[in-house]
């Protein structure tokens, strides 16, 4: 009793971030990272932790969120047949060199450059969805090598902001006159594979930081985790039923905007 009441004001912050994310989620069909990650980050800061320890916890315990909705995204997905395995053999081993090097990155480097990232990554998707251009730059996915390249690429800056494969895989595949429905089918699955080795890499190999919130082992912030994934998985279908109601491409336009806002407060914490 004595532990919530201590800890009641960052529980309830907590599961508030589970149940935004799940809604947007939901709603949006946005991934939980690109929404979790900055609220995680402003929320540490507001508890007293340094903004280069809330970046990488943050980051850390987005991944380790992101393993377990996205198992229960990609049984969705398949059952309706959009996940495209023979792509996820080709991709999947170049994907994991990514997030390997993400991974180990994002122990070594100044997390200011991670908090730079991730404003750079957000500003660039929200823009993506504000304009919601669909045409294909591209007549078909490259060849081996060109495709090789993309997945290490999406692998390694995934894991270095702590985002699933929706928010890269998408519009990278969409690009190259991917069906669309199949892109995000198997971006959830390439978000397992970006999301589980990250995940338990930073668990494990990340040096706590002196000034981590309470509960957070490695990076990953275990209490975090309690809280956000059952009200993500909880709150998502709430989301869907809401977006069912509501005219979705004014709601996606909106969170755009705030995720544009958000990016660019993330680029001037760093840059002024």
């Amino acid at each position: 009793m004595q532990f919530l009441m201590d800890n009641l004001t960052v529980i309830l912050s907590l599961i508030g971030t589970g149940v935004f994310a799940g809604l947007l989620a939901g709603m949006l069909g946005v991934g939980g990272g690109i929404v979790i990650v900055p609220v995680l980050f402003f929320l540490f800061q507001a508890l007293g932790v340094s903004p280069e320890s809330a970046m990488v916890v943050a980051t850390a315990t987005s991944l380790a969120t992101i393993v377990p909705t996205s198992v229960s995204s990609i049984r969705a997905h398949h059952a309706k047949g959009n996940v495209d395995f023979e792509l996820l053999k080709a991709w999947a081993i170049f994907i994991l060199i990514g997030v390997l090097a993400g991974s180990y990155l994002v122990t070594v480097v100044n997390p200011t450059f991670l908090t730079l990232l991730f404003g750079v990554i957000a500003t660039l998707s929200a823009i993506n969805m504000l304009i919601g251009k669909k045409d294909a730059l591209f007549q078909g996915l490259p060849g081996r090598v060109g495709q090789s390249i993309m997945a290490s690429c999406i692998g390694l800056f995934s894991a270095m902001v702590g985002i699933g494969g929706g928010t890269l895989t998408v519009p990278t595949l969409t690009f190259c006159n991917y069906p669309a429905h199949k892109a995000v089918g198997t971006a959830a699955a390439v978000g397992l594979i970006i999301s589980l080795p990250a995940a338990l890499t930073l668990l494990f190999v990340g040096a706590t930081p002196a000034d981590a919130p309470y509960a957070t082992f490695g990076y990953v912030n275990l209490l975090g985790f309690a809280c956000i994934v059952p009200l993500t998985v909880l709150f998502a279908p709430v989301g869907a039923s809401i977006a069912n109601k509501l005219d979705a491409g004014l709601l996606k336009k909106i969170f755009a905007v705030v995720l544009i806002i958000t990016g660019l407060r993330m680029l001037a914490q760093v840059l002024i």
